[in-house]
């Protein structure tokens, strides 16, 4: 992925506002120690796509077919709009 095409909330810190986000800050901080003390969403990520895979995996086929199948939603109700529009272009002639 280029740069330009990077979520910049990959590079958000993570702030510890419950105790899921204080263990895993704190797992991830303890196993990268980045050098200013901060844990962004890309190292957790990358921690998780390391040590659980199988997480990852799950969200990631679910967004891809939930993408998918908003696309295929998307096409047929371009289809259905532009039948109506042609069908009146062919009945006012």
């Amino acid at each position: 992925m280029s740069v330009e095409n990077e979520n910049p909330d990959l590079f958000k810190v993570i702030t510890t506002e419950n105790e899921l986000k204080k263990r895993l800050v704190g797992y991830v901080g303890e196993k990268l120690q980045p050098d200013n003390d901060e844990v962004t969403v890309e190292m957790v990520i990358g921690t998780l796509a390391e040590e659980f895979p199988e997480l990852l995996l799950i969200i990631a086929e679910e967004n891809f077919v939930r993408g998918y199948q908003q696309a295929a939603s998307d096409i047929k109700q371009f289809d259905i709009a532009y039948s109506s529009d042609n069908s009146s272009e062919v009945d006012s002639q």
